[in-house]
């Protein structure tokens, strides 16, 4: 190439650099400016939903006896801590080891609950039982869906989910015959499928430890995060949003409730969502007041909701989403 050629060439490139990070910048501002937090609430509505789910399991798992591994017959269709509300348990099959959750569409506390969750415990052939350290519990969601009341919008799970027994013991150990001051467990599912009220469909892989204890006579849950991906630790979820974005959702301090406020109304915990296609980060800091200023909470209150915060350059913008 001649150096008349390399002195018009090079110009033009640098131009064109120029142009291209021009239409980046200006494409990161508007998308800055049109934020509307969705993909955040998404992300912590099909958590607080995948937990009762979880606390149902635990609930009901702890009230079998010869699944929890004490005695030889199969205990009333109940829960540890009584009735739940919606549900129906088909223990057919639990002197082998497997539960059907089954949801009848009940609406209770502005939750509508439909489809089913099958329990099994893994390697139960072997004399595996849930309250031994080291068990694991498979969860089967087949179109198990929580539709709001309110509002009609819902999240239906199906796929697959575990649950392994860390600490051993069971909610019953726990919270009857208290022989335990906590439970503590290791959730993990991958590629769950997440349908939205849209249609549309995002994928999950969620990755948490559970710590449950009885301070005070009130059933409070801790959740971590333990996954990792594209060199990001401490992550609770990863995959990709209803419209296809990759996203990771890292916790920064672990995500505490209570069943005195519900899974859906975490009384303290922060957590960052990083969508790829946004050159900002969605920061959620969860148990504030109506101004977004976290707050600390009684045992018989709960606080308003939550607090998203995002910033792009020297802009940063809020929004404060209340429990519904």
């Amino acid at each position: 190439m001649s150096m008349k050629s390399n002195y018009f060439t090079l110009p033009l490139a640098i131009a064109l650099v120029a142009v291209f990070s021009l239409v980046s910048c200006n494409k990161d501002k508007k998308a800055f400016r049109n934020e509307d937090g969705s993909s955040t609430v998404d992300n912590r509505t099909c958590q607080s939903e995948n937990d009762a789910a979880v606390s149902d399991v635990n609930d009901v798992v702890g009230n079998q006896n010869t699944m929890r591994g004490k005695g030889t017959e199969v205990s009333g269709t109940t829960g540890v801590m009584g009735n739940i509300c919606g549900l129906t348990i088909d223990t057919t099959g639990a002197k082998t080891g497997t539960l059907r959750l089954n949801y009848n569409g009940t609406t209770c506390n502005n939750r509508t609950r439909t489809g089913t969750i099958v329990v099994s415990i893994v390697d139960y052939s072997t004399g595996k039982r849930w309250r031994t350290q080291g068990a694991i519990l498979k969860l089967e969601y087949q179109s198990y869906k929580i539709t709001r009341a309110s509002d009609s919008k819902s999240v239906q799970f199906d796929g697959v989910q575990y649950i392994t027994n860390e600490s051993g013991g069971t909610w019953w150990e726990l919270f009857i015959i208290k022989t335990q001051t906590e439970l503590r467990h290791a959730i993990s599912g991958s590629d769950l499928k997440v349908t939205f009220e849209d249609g549309k469909t995002a994928t999950y892989n969620i990755n948490r430890r559970v710590t449950y204890s009885f301070p005070n006579n009130i059933v409070t849950v801790k959740a971590e995060g333990t996954g990792s991906n594209n060199g990001l630790s401490n992550l609770e979820n990863y995959g990709t949003t209803r419209d296809g974005d990759a996203f990771t959702s890292q916790v920064k301090t672990p995500i505490i409730w209570n069943l005195t406020c519900g899974a859906g109304a975490p009384i303290q915990g922060e957590v960052d969502l990083a969508v790829a296609s946004k050159a900002f980060v969605l920061n959620c800091l969860f148990g504030t007041d109506k101004e977004g200023n976290p707050v600390t909470v009684g045992s018989n209150s709960c606080p308003y909701g939550w607090r998203l915060k995002w910033s792009y350059k020297n802009d940063t913008k809020t929004k404060v989403y209340g429990y519904n």
